[in-house]
């Protein structure tokens, strides 16, 4: 069953934006960020709106030429979790 923060990434912008990010808000979901191992995930207040080639890039289903660093991307991921979590807040999806 979804979680109120994982259906709160409908209509929303991705916050990832890597190479080819798509435009709009129809492939947006909530992506968490890699949970250290095969199939594991983080807590769904862990996630980020990404579109679905972001999410694709992420995950590792796509590739990009050059390849991005996973140093780079984890940070990336990173920064996209704490863009998400202020639209969040500011919806009053996520309470402080």
């Amino acid at each position: 069953m979804a979680s109120k923060y994982t259906k709160s990434a409908q209509y929303k912008v991705c916050q990832l934006r890597l190479e080819g990010c798509l435009p709009g808000t129809e492939t947006v979901v909530a992506a968490h960020l890699s949970g250290g191992g095969m199939g594991t995930k983080q807590s769904d207040i862990h996630i980020m709106y990404a579109c679905m080639n972001c999410h694709d890039i992420y995950d590792g289903r796509k590739s990009v030429s050059p390849p991005y660093l996973r140093e780079w991307l984890d940070n990336e991921a990173l920064r996209a979790v704490i863009c998400t979590q202020k639209i969040m807040i500011k919806e009053g999806v996520l309470k402080l």
